[in-house]
């Protein structure tokens, strides 16, 4: 019987596992760092635990003083979130040891699933395209032998990576002999093994996820597709669902495809199975991420199910409470990541205070936060501050929807990727659909940083402005009444 949950990470996805929680009648331990005294999942928990200094290796990455501090609260379960600990074969390991309940996947799935050679294995042997690369780690010159063989370009991996680090695009030998070093130093800070492989890069390619949920009783069914073309320094940045780019024929092989590998490896939970498109309409598999994705959210807005929940039920032992048949998607989703970072700096980090913060809402809107107004943000952790998702009838909708939202999201003290959004939101590409994995990279989309000149004209401007409309109203000046009418008004008269 799980009662209390402790929750092992922090930010909004904290912040949304909490809320779960709370409706299931769970009670809640939040972990925290001391940069993190003051942040919202600590606010919202029954009960929380500092676990040491702001570096996360010092706190949030220590098995032992999580294990803990799970203990002494008397809490049943831990839950990982994503990042940090959530893909830790070890951690994991751990918690079953001290009588605890891990919210993912079984250890043994863990060390499969984080060996990405391993996993490319399995799936050419089950029959599941992969693109051609290598099957094993290899060293510097075995490496660039293999991209002789393969041809150019090609994508350098982290054997044990995720989230996009230790990734490079190499597009002759030159560019992969000085990429080769800077991809190891990464992956060995990352996740402390630098192994690397090789896969072939396909131009012009979309990203398109499958969402698996699988319970202990053999049951496994799939809550439809996810694309994540729309990326930055190959991390994602927006996420819609479904994909354009799918046909029923292609989505029925995609979906069934990562049915048959959740299968194989016995999977229980909730987990994603990750595919490149190519042009053509061939499908690759590219690894399967064993834990909670950032955008699961745009799965729950069209399916209308709880993954979180799903995942405690789970982890409970309980059977899903779903069949494959009544799995029925409605609607069109999109999801943007609202990150402390400047696109008009290569997407560097920003700190500092966030001194003023306006959510949207209205029809639609969603906004998974982690953030509150008066927070420090600290140099220590990843940039995501919220997810703003939108949902419609139809894509347009959607996109409609994000763009009336994102003009209402206002977040002063730190710099954000909100004009970013602004301008894909009105890329006629965008809106047509005509998206790949390197878009951002050819739409230059980020609108230059405004002049101080430029920003105090605007602002006499709209003071001028006003004080001119109420003046006139004051001497008895008439309006047009066209002028003030709404485009709702107009249609209807």
């Amino acid at each position: 019987m799980i009662q209390k949950v402790l929750v092992a990470n922090r930010g909004e996805i904290a912040v949304r596992v909490l809320r779960t929680c709370r409706e299931l009648g769970l009670e809640t331990v939040a972990v925290y760092s001391e940069a993190d005294r003051d942040s919202l999942h600590v606010r919202y928990a029954d009960e929380a635990f500092c676990i040491g200094p702001p570096p996360a290796r010092e706190s949030y990455l220590c098995a032992d003083r999580i294990i803990d501090v799970a203990r002494k609260a008397g809490a049943q379960a831990v839950h990982p979130g994503y990042g940090f600990l959530a893909e830790s074969a070890a951690f994991a390991r751990a918690c079953a040891e001290a009588g605890l309940v891990f919210v993912g996947p079984r250890p043994e799935t863990l060390e499969l699933m984080g060996d990405k050679v391993a996993a490319r294995r399995l799936a050419r042997r089950l029959g599941i395209p992969v693109l051609p690369g290598t099957e094993r780690a290899l060293d510097d010159p075995q490496l660039l032998a293999a991209a002789d063989r393969i041809g150019y370009p090609v994508v350098l991996k982290a054997a044990a990576g995720g989230g996009g680090i230790g990734i490079r695009i190499a597009r002759s030998r030159e560019e992969l002999e000085t990429a080769i070093p800077l991809a190891r130093r990464e992956a060995k800070a990352a996740f402390g093994d630098d192994s690397l492989y090789l896969e072939r890069q396909i131009e012009q390619a979309r990203h398109i996820e499958i969402q698996v949920l699988a319970d202990r009783h053999g049951h496994v069914i799939h809550l439809g597709e996810r694309e994540c073309s729309i990326q930055r320094r190959h991390q994602k940045l927006v996420e819609e669902a479904p994909s354009r780019a799918l046909t029923p024929d292609l989505r029925k092989r995609l979906s069934r495809a990562a049915v048959i590998l959740m299968r194989a490896v016995h999977y229980v939970g909730a987990g994603t199975v990750e595919f490149l498109l190519d042009p053509k309409g061939q499908f690759y598999f590219i690894e399967v991420n064993p834990r909670l994705q950032v955008e699961h959210t745009v799965t729950e807005a069209i399916t209308g199910v709880d993954i979180v929940k799903a995942q405690l039920r789970i982890a409970a032992g309980r059977e899903l409470p779903y069949r494959q048949w009544e799995i029925r998607p409605r609607g069109w989703t999109l999801e943007c990541r609202i990150l402390a970072e400047d696109p008009q700096r290569d997407f560097a980090p920003s700190v500092g205070r966030i001194t003023r913060l306006r959510e949207p809402g209205g029809p639609g809107v969603r906004v998974d936060s982690g953030v509150c107004e008066g927070m420090t943000i600290s140099p220590y952790y990843d940039s995501l501050l919220a997810k703003l998702i939108t949902w419609g009838e139809t894509r347009g909708v959607a996109i409609v929807r994000m763009r009336r939202a994102l003009e209402e999201y206002q977040i002063l003290g730190v710099t954000t990727n909100l004009d970013l959004h602004r301008a894909l939101m009105n890329s006629p590409r965008f809106f047509g659909g005509q998206i790949h994995t390197r878009f951002l990279e050819e739409e230059k989309l980020a609108p230059p940083p405004p002049e101080d000149e430029e920003v105090l004209a605007a602002a006499l401007a709209a003071a001028l402005a006003d004080w001119s409309r109420r003046v006139g109203s004051r001497r008895g000046e008439t309006i047009s009444r066209w002028r003030l009418l709404g485009r709702w008004e107009q249609l209807s008269s």
